[in-house]
């Protein structure tokens, strides 16, 4: 199979997008650590491992960065992340501290945790999770928005820095994806008129975000790194 013998850690892997892309790199044959905030009640074959912690803990989440430089990963996916919706004026800074630690902190140190081990492979493969709102914005975006952009431009300067050691890394946009969150925020009203923004017509599904991140994540991307992917219907290019 495609990922034989190669380890992957994908964080938020517990539903949605990390859930589908945990799946998709388990039946490429990958063995996959996945994170969660909170202990699941029945047995969860997404992964093969689980670790619990909520990243917005600081403690909580440098254990689980010694835990996964001690899994020794080729592939890491960065896809955990929060998002509160504010006027600009009436952001409160713990907001956005909150957000930029789960966003933007998690990953650098999930990023140093794994590239030692990647450095004496040469090989690895880095995707962060990020957004369509850290290719554009809209109102009352700021925080999460900011994180975005900065996870993007975190993408870049790692890609600049390990490339040569072959360690790929990039960053891919999902545009508005087909979730249970997506459906309980915006409504029916709300998607409707997301819609008429997006070429494509439809919500993207998760496992079209997986189908990408697979391959960006697999010995097949031997050249793409630095990149940000959209994957949007079209909504940030038309």
């Amino acid at each position: 199979m495609l990922l034989d013998g190669k380890r992957a850690v994908v964080t938020g892997a517990s539903r949605g997008i990390g859930r589908a892309v945990a799946e998709a790199l388990r039946n490429a044959g990958a063995w996959v650590i996945g994170t969660r905030t909170a202990a699941a009640t029945d047995p969860d074959p997404a992964c093969q491992e689980w670790l619990e912690a909520d990243f917005s803990d600081l403690e909580q989440l440098r254990a689980c960065a010694d835990r996964v430089r001690a899994a020794g990963a080729d592939i890491l996916i960065n896809n955990a992340g929060i998002n509160k919706v504010a006027p600009f004026e009436a952001i409160d800074p713990q907001d956005f501290l909150r957000i930029q630690q789960v966003n933007v902190l998690a990953p650098l140190l999930l990023c140093q945790a794994v590239i030692p081990a990647m450095k004496l492979k040469g090989w690895g493969r880095i995707v962060n999770v990020s957004s369509i709102f850290g290719k554009v914005s809209r109102a009352q975006r700021g925080p999460y928005s900011a994180s975005k952009f900065a996870l993007d431009g975190m993408t870049v300067a790692l890609a600049a820095e390990h490339s040569g050691h072959g360690i790929l890394a990039n960053s891919v946009a999902p545009g508005f994806i087909d979730t249970d969150l997506t459906r309980r925020v915006l409504g029916d009203a709300g998607i409707a008129a997301v819609l008429a923004n997006v070429p494509i017509g439809r919500l993207g599904n998760v496992a079209e975000i997986a189908r990408l991140i697979l391959w960006l994540a697999g010995p097949e991307n031997t050249y793409i790194c630095g990149q940000n992917i959209a994957i949007d219907g079209g909504f940030t290019r038309v």
